[in-house]
């Protein structure tokens, strides 16, 4: 997926989903139950390549978020980069 540039904050609440998110200077609150995203799991990524599919992990979410001023609702894919631990928006669909 590609990452689309722009600082994003994200929320989660105790069970590590979504609540809220600012992106583009719009703050959005999660509007339904976000759908976890998954990838191969991080120390299963150097045997990818084996030809066994190995086990998954939750790498992002995807999720309706509404403005607060409801003036637009869009779906978000989000993800979590490991190494930054910073949250990236890497799709939006109207």
């Amino acid at each position: 997926m590609r990452t689309m540039e722009s600082e994003t904050v994200v929320w989660t609440g105790d069970d590590d989903e979504p609540l809220r998110l600012v992106w583009r200077q719009v703050r959005y609150r999660v509007t339904d139950r976000p759908t976890p995203l998954v990838g191969a799991c991080p120390w299963w990524r150097p045997l990818a390549g084996v030809g066994v599919r190995g086990p998954l992990d939750i790498t992002g979410w995807r999720f309706q978020g509404t403005a607060d001023d409801g003036s637009a609702s869009l779906v978000f894919d989000v993800v979590l980069d490991p190494t930054t631990l910073r949250w990236e928006v890497v799709g939006t669909y109207d």
